[in-house]
């Protein structure tokens, strides 16, 4: 008898249907190490098994698409490098949410060396780092502590590692209260012909340990991260990994100096779950066995078990398959940069994954049901129209029009959530590897491709109110407003990845969210010619502790990734000279539902989310792209939050002139957030077909505002909040 009671299977997360699933597979009883493994392969975290079903309706699919999901990062195609060889990117975005709620600084900088290690172990140099952050009320009484910790967390491990940190957002409402999203995406660049695959082949070749030695930080880290928390949050500190950003970063050059040579096989990296993923997934998709001495892992502390070893979450290890004989040369390298290697196993034709300690064998599983079958789950949803009334989101009504638009601008562009992130930025490394033309502050962050004319634009964006509104509007928009933002600095946009971050999936209230908004990216990726290459899915965000059950705002980020072919023909969305015309493509403003005015001003969070033609979107963006590639536009920026007069404040705080407009606005005019519209300026006479004249780069003021008069409210927040 192997001992495991139901209160043993239910504190590993699986539930009496799955464990019966165990018992079949097995056609026994498991031991603990056992139990262990089908506990984090079938969690939530590293199985998808509510929202797999309807993953694969999205499109994944483009010619220039190299690699989508499935592997450890997204790759496409970039065109030609230096020397005429082919050139890719890979990208991916991943949450750390729960650790970083617990832990702040500790979580995010853990996320941070977890999805730069996603896209090395590829054999790409990583290049960018971006985030996408949620808070909850500024004056929650943990909100400043949890702010700090993240932000140095990140800025700590990026800046540390040598990658900068070039882009993202920051966002705050009560919905995050009780569990703030912490999403980090990395972009690298690898020639197309060394791109790195995870699937174990060979029979009898070596399985190899490499990096930082294995501890007991971390364990059970992919349970945590599937299940709600509650008021004993504080006590998982253990299951938050400790990060080493310098030992990361010699683990990269380790693997990019092996990765030159011809011994790998396959590699991953050992992320959620550590070593059981790692080693699961990589025999699992090579279609073989796995067989593991674990008397050969390293570890950093004394009397280590099986079951801890395997479940341990410590950062900066890879596991590897060498070719036969090319472990000295391996072994030399990584002890060169000062790294443990040990060669811990062998790949088999068993199908099993088998585990020895001390001679004896300590786990058995059939790898299928570990990996390909692990549950699925249709779970129940609501309709729309049932969803909308559970949401209860007030009609919008009347709306009165305001007595002062400058009075209201003014108010708006010093709001937590339009107020300048400087206070942030600042503390990223930015200009490391002296490649970044574009960071924070403008619509995208550009990178040069080294050694070509080529850069590459990147974005994260998702407005979560939209979303809760209406999912499948906000699941559009979200990935709209990442098109945007690329087409805006004359980039054209290719491809994205995500992070889905929901509450509870077994609420049919909250499963309409996630087919609502998936619905939404998948039809905008299609109209776009945009799909979808990596992603992440971080489901049961929502906090007991915080009375009554807190879900987060439906919250899928979307990091997209577009090129420039010739990185001189970047635009910004500073205004460059008096007397410049003023265009905007895409109409007037006219929706203040769901908007930042409706918010900050009046007081409501109200009406429907505002709509995204997706024609318009696609053909807006063409139509912008080209006239920064023909040199026709001086100042490109896209009118989003707070709408057109805030898009045209922010062009203004970039270069310290103010703009005249012809008419006067109303407040839908000022202040809608209608979609696939953008502000474009071009040389005093020049006319834009298809685009409205509203006014001249002149002056200094906006609305009758002083432009340093906005710059003093949109810089306090963040001066003050931290200060006070």
């Amino acid at each position: 008898m192997s001992g495991i009671t139901p209160e043993i299977v239910e504190a590993h997360g699986l539930n009496p249907q799955e464990y019966e699933r165990v018992l079949s597979a097995l056609g026994r009883e498991p031991n603990l190490v056992e139990l262990g493994i089908f506990s984090v392969m079938w969690s939530e975290h590293c199985s998808y098994k509510s929202s797999r079903f309807h993953l694969k309706k999205l499109p994944t699919t483009a010619p220039w698409v190299i690699c989508g999901p499935g592997e450890n990062a997204g790759v496409i195609d970039i065109g030609e490098g230096p020397n005429g060889v082919g050139q890719a990117a890979i990208f991916k975005m991943e949450s750390h949410n729960h650790p970083s709620y617990i832990e702040p600084y500790q979580g995010a900088a853990t996320g941070v060396g977890g999805i730069l290690r996603d896209v090395f172990t590829m054999g790409a140099r990583p290049v960018a780092n971006l985030n996408a952050l949620r808070f909850g009320r500024p004056d929650h009484p943990k909100m400043k502590h949890l702010v700090k910790g993240v932000v140095a967390g990140i800025g700590g491990y990026g800046n540390c590692v040598g990658v900068p940190t070039v882009g993202g957002e920051t966002n705050f409402h009560k919905a995050y209260d009780g569990n703030i999203l912490v999403n980090a995406m990395t972009v690298g660049v690898a020639d197309t012909d060394k791109i790195f695959y995870s699937a174990a082949t060979g029979l009898g070749n070596p399985i190899v340990y490499v990096g930082s030695k294995t501890g007991r930080d971390g364990i059970h880290g992919a349970t945590m991260a599937s299940a709600d928390f509650d008021e004993h949050s504080d006590e998982k500190r253990p299951t938050v990994q400790v990060g080493d950003p310098f030992t990361e970063k010699l683990l990269i050059e380790a693997c990019l100096e092996l990765m030159a040579t011809d011994a790998i096989v396959a590699i991953q990296d050992m992320g959620a779950a550590g070593l059981t993923s790692s080693s699961v997934e990589m025999a699992s998709k090579g279609g073989a066995g796995i067989r593991l001495d674990m008397n050969m892992v390293p570890c950093r502390e004394d009397g280590m078990t099986p079951y801890e070893m395997m479940l341990s979450e410590s950062q900066e290890r890879m596991l590897m398959v060498l070719k036969p004989g090319k472990e000295p040369m391996a072994e030399a390298i990584f002890r060169k940069w000062e790294l443990d290697f040990a060669v811990i196993g062998e790949v088999t034709d068993t199908g099993h994954m088998v585990l020895e300690f001390n001679g004896e064998v300590v786990c058995d599983i059939p790898l299928g049901p570990l990996a390909d079958d692990a549950p699925e789950y249709e779970r129940p949803y609501v309709s729309p129209e049932e969803y909308k009334a559970w949401a209860n989101v007030p009609a919008l009504g009347e709306v009165p029009e305001t007595t002062d638009l400058g009075a209201d601008l003014l108010k708006l562009i010093g709001s937590a959530d339009l107020a300048s992130r400087a206070w942030i930025y600042q503390q990223y490394d930015s200009q490391v590897g002296a490649d970044t033309m574009q960071k924070s502050g403008g619509d995208a962050a550009v990178v040069r491709v080294h050694g070509t004319r080529k850069a590459l634009a990147m974005s994260t964006d998702c407005s979560p109110r939209y979303c809760y509104a209406d999912p499948y509007e906000g699941g559009k928009q979200a990935v709209a407003e990442t098109y945007r933002n690329i087409s805006a600095v004359g980039g054209r946009p290719l491809a994205i990845t995500n992070c889905l971050n929901f509450a509870n999936p077994q609420r049919p209230e909250i499963m309409a969210q996630i087919v609502g908004c998936l619905n939404g990216m998948g039809d905008a990726c299609r109209a776009l010619d945009y799909p979808i290459v990596s992603g992440n899915v971080s489901l049961y965000n929502e906090s007991k502790a915080t009375g009554g059950g807190s879900a987060i705002l439906p919250t899928p980020a979307i990091g997209g990734v577009g090129i420039l072919d010739d990185h001189d023909q970047m635009a910004t969305i500073a205004f460059k000279a008096q007397g410049d015309e003023i265009f905007v493509l895409g109409g007037r403003g006219t929706h203040l539902g769901q908007s930042l005015w409706l918010r900050e001003i009046a007081g409501r969070e109200a009406g429907d989310a505002p709509t995204v033609d997706l024609a318009a979107e696609a053909a807006h963006g063409a139509t912008v792209r080209g006239w920064i590639g023909e040199g026709a536009v001086t100042a490109v920026h896209d009118i989003s939050d707070g709408g057109l007069l805030v898009a045209l404040a922010e062009m203004a705080l970039a270069s310290g002139l103010g703009c005249e407009l012809d008419t006067d606005l109303s407040t839908a005019e000022a202040f809608g957030e209608d979609q696939s519209r953008y502000v474009v300026t071009a040389p005093a006479g020049t006319e834009l077909p298809g685009a409205v004249h509203i006014g001249t780069v002149g002056g200094s003021k906006v609305a009758g505002v002083e432009v340093a008069t906005l710059r003093q409210a949109n810089e306090a927040f963040f001066q003050d909040w931290m200060e006070g």
